[in-house]
């Protein structure tokens, strides 16, 4: 298995221990943390050459039906089902295709994965839909006669029938969640999970707060009081979605209480929280007004002065953000330090200035350092001059855009289980190398919202229409344990010096979150000057890290951007700690208190290092990048389309040495984008223009940008075609999916220890173009996945090429191709979303009042007609156009043995007798045919 850990982590065997005790361990799991990470590393750092290894995980839920009363209920028999499927699974081991049960958060959930990864070959990209097919069909020989399992994100009445909410039956509350809405006993019977619910809630001192904005129909209750507003107004107009800061919404709650939210608009360039404050980070101007002083040496750490001659002078522009717990410093995009202040507190060398202010000269881009606009002008000494230039820089930072704040209803929710108890689907890619892995990693986190948007279906949440449509910010509240001094508000309780940052350190977002941090360091033409930064122009927002981590990681040899990315996610408390599991880890062989935070920081992408070895016998397991961010669909054909087509987009990107890279701010904003109503459709969300290196006006300013595909796109693309894709890693065969070499060229090779990694990729993360606006555009869902004028080829037919070049056998292709025009019609708007399907369901059921209130009858209806469909009963063109779902059936799930056992006789006539039964019915059929 290339993916050894679930969603919620690892499933240990053991005792956890509670809150108070484990707290007095949450130090030494850090640092142990830390040293296994840096063992492992030593261990496996070199690994080359690994094979294309995949595979999904989907997650499931299992409901009872009463048909008599219309209801339907959570079955909270998942463990026993596992229990008898694993067993199944291993009586019929000897079968080329099989699957992997394991559990879940919720006690009616249950996660498969196929029982051996897919390979690089694209025969097995038909594995992927006939496998998921499997699943399915094995997991209702386990199901009673009442029970069904539909692949639906989550059950819509879930927190909304009080003490009649599953089978058996489970009284609201207990004290691990201490909810209004669901009780304990729904969570999954593992210690891990019960203990998850509680910590979260112990550390961070209270419940956890979800608020989702609530969907406003005719009738709804809640907006009787909302003078002016109709259903059919928007809010943010008909050009721009309503956004919902989740994470973020402390303040609204301070406000208006649990029972309403603060909403924004997608009209601005940037996404702000809910107190006005941009998600980016600050840009600075060094002025340092001292006799003969030309600017600032940057600094290693707070007060270790680096010598180096790219120091950053005055009139000079740095971004970075300031460090909460070192005040008077701010920490570069770089990876460097610089004072805002002197020591004596008499004179300022930074000053605060509109994140307007932008380079020109991209070499100082790729140095953490910004020259702005008016540079020029200054000839770098005349301080009057450089005086009224920060003034007016300073003012610009005052009148920046006016936001539209909008108060709205929301549906509130009190527990882990509510986002936990979500179903998705998730991808596993084993790289050929740590290098491959990382930039995987960077690329897919650009895509994570642009897939959710696209694969929504979560518009129902406890019993009511939600104007959101994906369960990703539920989830990130539903887990959110940070303090209130961590979410940047006042008040709370003292310093805790047992947990991470003494509960102070800001956390801008919660442990369930999109990315904070590219991860591919790249390289640069000056290595010598450059070694200890970090080359990533593109992250641009604040990077929380444990300051002693991070020099910890580089004393031991690690490169700056990753070092950052570690003491980022070590800026969070280990949320289980067993019994018997803390001093007696082995930090040299073993890896369970670094995957205690690794597995529990849930970001849009997770990058994974190869695992130990515990015994000979264990597989090999590489490099791997997962990607986390898509819903769950009705069919296994939806879930396979949309597999496969990520899958094929990671051999695109690599093949033809493509980037994706945006900055960070923007993928923050698309994931806020994403969850709004219809985004599919109706939003814009932000993506690179030029994905291939641009033949022209590089640098991003005043010159016409000039892209490779426009060639192709106006026909006189031909001459040479073959000799310019682009050298990567090479080895491979035809219809492999392990990116392919196609030429060597003068401009492309590359020598020394990055031999066979493109120089394209290896300056991608400081690319021309850089991080300002001129690299990226707002797109729609169309135009990203079908193109857009000559610059812009879309993402269909990129992977429509790559199937081209690699010469994919037919059979494969033509299933591709009925996926890939799905998908296109799905980005198109001429098929809906789930959400949308099931919005539009909900609205037109005889027994729905207009009041966004999803009753019982309503819910039995919906998950009968989804379950209908996954199993290929009931046809909807709305949302499949004219594909159709080969039915499923349970008597299929396993093969039947050629058996030669002795039967009697009256077994035998009792078989012919069916026999002749059949072929009688068959016969009088075909004559009503005949005679129509």
């Amino acid at each position: 298995h290339i993916n050894k850990t679930t969603s919620s982590g690892l499933l240990k065997v053991g005792v956890p221990q509670p809150w108070g005790k484990s707290k007095k361990n949450l130090n030494y799991v850090r640092e142990a943390g830390v040293r296994q990470f840096i063992s492992t590393y030593n261990r496996v750092k070199d690994l080359k050459g690994d094979e294309l290894l995949w595979g999904d995980e989907i997650e499931y839920g299992i409901f009872v039906l009463d048909p008599e009363n219309k209801k339907i209920r959570l079955s909270l028999r998942a463990k026993e089902i596992m229990d008898n499927l694993n067993r199944n699974e291993e009586f019929y081991s000897y079968e080329n295709e099989g699957c992997n049960w394991v559990p879940e958060y919720g006690a009616w959930m249950i996660e498969a994965t196929p029982s051996r990864p897919y390979t690089g070959y694209s025969t097995d990209l038909l594995r992927v839909e006939r496998n998921m097919r499997l699943r399915r069909k094995r997991l209702l020989t386990e199901l009673k006669e009442n029970e069904i399992a539909p692949t639906v994100a989550v059950f819509p009445l879930l927190g909304a029938l009080g003490d009649d909410g599953s089978i058996p039956a489970v009284a609201v509350g207990g004290p691990v969640t201490e909810s209004e809405y669901i009780g304990d006993g729904i969570i999954n019977p593992h210690p891990r999970f019960a203990a998850l619910s509680a910590n979260i809630r112990k550390r961070r001192g209270e419940k956890v707060n979800i608020r989702v904005p609530l969907f406003h129909d005719t009738n709804t209750p809640e907006y009787a009081d909302f003078k002016g507003f109709t259903p059919s107004s928007e809010c943010c107009g008909e050009e721009n979605m309503l956004l919902w800061r989740f994470g973020k919404g402390d303040l609204s709650r301070e406000k208006y209480g649990n029972e309403f939210l603060i909403v924004g608009c997608s009209s601005s360039a940037k996404e702000f929280n809910d107190d006005g404050d941009p998600m980016t980070l600050q840009k600075w101007l060094v002025n340092v007004e001292c006799v003969g002083c030309k600017g600032l040496f940057y600094r290693s750490a707070p007060g270790v002065i680096v010598a180096d001659a790219d120091w950053p002078r005055n009139g000079d522009v740095v971004v970075g953000s300031e460090i909460p717990d070192v005040p008077g410093w701010i920490r570069l995009q770089n990876g460097y330090y610089l004072p805002i202040i002197s020591d004596d507190g008499l004179i300022t060398f930074l000053h605060k200035v509109s994140t307007e202010t932008h380079a020109k000269n991209q070499q100082r881009e790729t140095l953490g350092s910004e020259t702005p606009l008016f540079r020029n002008s200054l000839g770098g000494s005349n301080m009057s001059e450089l005086k009224l230039a920060l003034e007016t820089a300073v003012s610009s930072l005052s009148n920046d855009e006016a936001q539209m704040f909008n108060v709205r209803p929301a549906i509130h929710m009190d527990a882990m289980a509510f986002g936990m108890g979500c179903c998705c689907l998730q991808i596993t890619f084993q790289a050929t190398d740590v290098d491959e892995s990382r930039f995987l990693y960077d690329q897919l986190a650009v895509m994570a919202p642009i897939m959710m948007a696209l694969t929504a279906s979560t518009p129902v949440l406890r019993g009511r229409l939600a104007d959101t449509d994906c369960r990703w910010g539920i989830i990130s509240e539903c887990v959110d344990d940070r303090r209130p001094a961590e979410r940047g508000r006042k008040g709370g309780p003292d310093p805790d010096p047992e947990v991470a940052g003494k509960g102070y350190r800001r956390l801008y977002k919660s442990r369930y979150d999109s990315i904070s941090t590219f991860l591919y360091q790249g390289s640069s033409s000056e290595e010598s000057h450059m070694s200890d930064r970090i080359l990533n122009v593109y992250n641009d927002i604040p990077v929380p890290i444990d300051e002693d981590k991070y020099r910890q990681l580089r004393k031991a040899g690690i490169d700056p951007l990753l070092s950052q990315h570690i003491a980022h996610i070590f800026v969070r408390d280990p949320l289980v700690i067993f019994e018997g599991a803390i001093e007696e880890v082995d930090d040299e062989t073993q890896t369970e208190h670094f995957e205690s935070i690794q597995s529990t920081n849930w970001q849009s992408v997770r990058w994974k290092p190869p695992p130990p070895r515990t015994g000979p016998n264990d597989p090999h397991i590489g490099w791997r990048t997962e990607f986390r961010s898509m819903e769950i669909q009705i069919t296994d054909f939806e879930n396979a389309a949309f597999t496969t087509f990520i899958t094929l987009l990671t051999r695109v990107i690599l093949t033809f040495d493509l980037n994706l890279y945006i900055p960070l701010s923007r993928v923050d904003a698309n994931m806020q984008r994403a969850h709004g109503r219809n985004a599919a459709v109706k939003g814009k969300f932000f993506f690179r223009r030029h994905m291939a290196p641009l033949e022209k006006g590089d640098d991003g300013f005043e010159e016409q940008y000039v892209s490779m595909f426009s060639s192709a796109a106006n026909g006189n693309g031909k001459k040479n075609t073959q000799d310019k894709l682009p050298t990567v890693h090479s080895g491979g065969a035809l219809n492999e999916l392990n990116h392919t070499a196609s030429s060597v060229d003068s401009e492309d090779a590359v020598s020394g220890e990055d031999s066979g990694v493109s120089e394209k990729r290896r300056v991608a993360p400081n690319a021309s173009g850089g991080p300002e606006e001129n690299s990226y555009e707002e797109m729609t869902m169309a135009e990203i996945m079908t193109g857009k004028g000559d610059y812009f080829p879309g993402l269909i037919p990129l992977v429509y090429a790559y199937l081209d070049h690699i010469q994919c056998d037919s059979v494969a292709m033509e299933r591709m191709t009925k996926y890939f025009d799905f998908i296109e019609k799905r980005a198109t708007g001429q098929l809906v979303t789930p959400a949308t399907w099931i919005r539009n369901f909900v609205r037109s059921h005889e027994d729905y009042k207009f009041d966004s209130v999803v009753s019982d009858s309503i819910a039995y209806d919906l998950m009968v007609a989804c379950k209908d469909i996954g199993e290929g009963k009931r046809s909807e063109p709305e949302l499949l156009g004219g594909i159709e779902i080969k039915p499923i059936s349970a008597s299929d799930a396993y093969v039947k043995k050629l058996d030669s056992k002795r039967v009697n006789n009256g077994q035998i006539i009792s078989l012919l007798e069916k026999y002749s039964a059949r072929r009688q019915s068959v016969g009088e059929t075909k004559a009503v045919e005949y005679q129509i």
